[in-house]
């Protein structure tokens, strides 16, 4: 039990108005960053040696359920507890547990999460107790060397073993891929049939221009436009209407059995019908995954603000949510934006 849980005379009302923005969408989908931090160091998406931030600055566990009861109570249906890592945050399946009690009543749909793998033979099973019944695993390539040198050290062996044990918890597993022009370009149609093989959907993602990285990233962009023409020339792809609440486009591959996600932030947005924002681990609200917007949460809980103020924060955030965001990738340019993405949530 949280101190949250101890005050129901505090909790929002589960009959307040929806959180609808100035374009109209209705925001149901919140994205929880509990850390910035990481076991691995992606090439594409953090700098070698990565500074982090202090515990301090961090959302307690306490603050992250609040703020996320109160969503919720605002209308929110969809839960996913990201990163960084999620699972290297001390005490997080105590926040997952509490948050569990919001799919027990009927508040919430779904409670999620997106992780790299590495501790997920450790966390499965308390995942599944707790509710959570489908979980994205990032993964870019099953080659152990490539997978080492990509993540600067890791050892997909601890991944695949993760994402066993996750499936023999009964939790539905959903793979994860940047596309990467240099690196697994050519390997992507194999991972898409073991993924398949496996029993487990697949989606691609398009490198974004997040943060200072070692590298550019002009190198490593492939477009999925691009990917799919390549698959097209010997698999079956029908465009299939399924949502998961996030903004993949699914297509269902004949041959494999199996459907794919496509997420193109560079080459076709889909800001028209999103309905997501995102909450960093700092108490930072973004509306729009591309866009410098940001409203401090953080700053209204511990200015002492009731559950009223909290709200009326919220809802002014989520009514200034930005039309869409215009991602580009230039060579030698700076990135788009100077927050990381394991910084806002992946």
């Amino acid at each position: 039990m949280t101190p949250y849980d101890a005050s129901p005379s505090q909790a929002p009302s589960t009959t307040a108005a929806p959180l609808i923005d100035g374009f109209g969408r209705t925001v149901t989908y919140l994205r929880v960053s509990v850390t910035d931090r990481c076991d691995l160091r992606c090439v594409y998406c953090m700098a070698e040696h990565m500074v982090f931030l202090p515990k301090k600055d961090l959302l307690t566990l306490e603050e992250l359920d609040r703020v996320s009861s109160a969503f919720i109570a605002l209308g929110v249906r969809k839960l996913r507890i990201t990163g960084g890592e999620p699972l290297v945050r001390k005490g997080v399946m105590s926040l997952i547990e509490g948050l569990s009690r919001h799919l027990k009543s009927g508040a919430l749909d779904e409670l999620t999460l997106t992780t790299n793998g590495t501790r997920l033979a450790e966390f499965a099973d308390p995942l599944a107790a707790a509710g959570v019944r489908r979980i994205n695993v990032s993964i870019d390539t099953r080659k152990p060397d490539l997978f080492r040198r990509l993540t600067r050290g890791g050892d997909v062996a601890k991944v695949l073993a993760g994402i066993k044990a996750a499936q023999a918890a009964g939790i539905a597993v959903k793979i994860n891929a940047v596309a990467l022009a240099q690196d697994n370009a050519a390997e992507l149609p194999d991972l898409i049939a073991w993924a398949h093989g496996e029993g487990m959907d697949a989606t691609l993602i398009e490198t974004m221009p997040l943060g200072e990285i070692d590298e550019d990233r002009t190198d490593q962009f492939l477009s999925l436009a691009k990917v799919r023409q390549e698959l097209e020339s010997f698999w079956t792809l029908e465009d299939i209407p399924l949502s998961t609440g996030g903004p993949a486009r699914y297509v269902r591959i004949a041959e494999t059995g199996g459907r794919l996600g496509f997420i193109t932030p560079m080459t076709h947005n889909f800001c028209e019908g999103c309905n997501r924002v995102r909450l960093t681990c700092t108490g930072t609200l973004h509306t729009c995954l591309g866009q410098e917007d940001a409203s401090d949460l953080r700053a209204v809980l511990r200015a002492g603000a009731d559950d009223a103020a909290l709200v009326e924060a919220i809802r002014l955030a989520v009514d200034g949510k930005p039309k869409g965001h215009d991602f580009r990738i230039e060579r030698s340019a700076a990135p788009a934006l100077a927050r990381h993405m394991s910084t806002t949530g992946g």
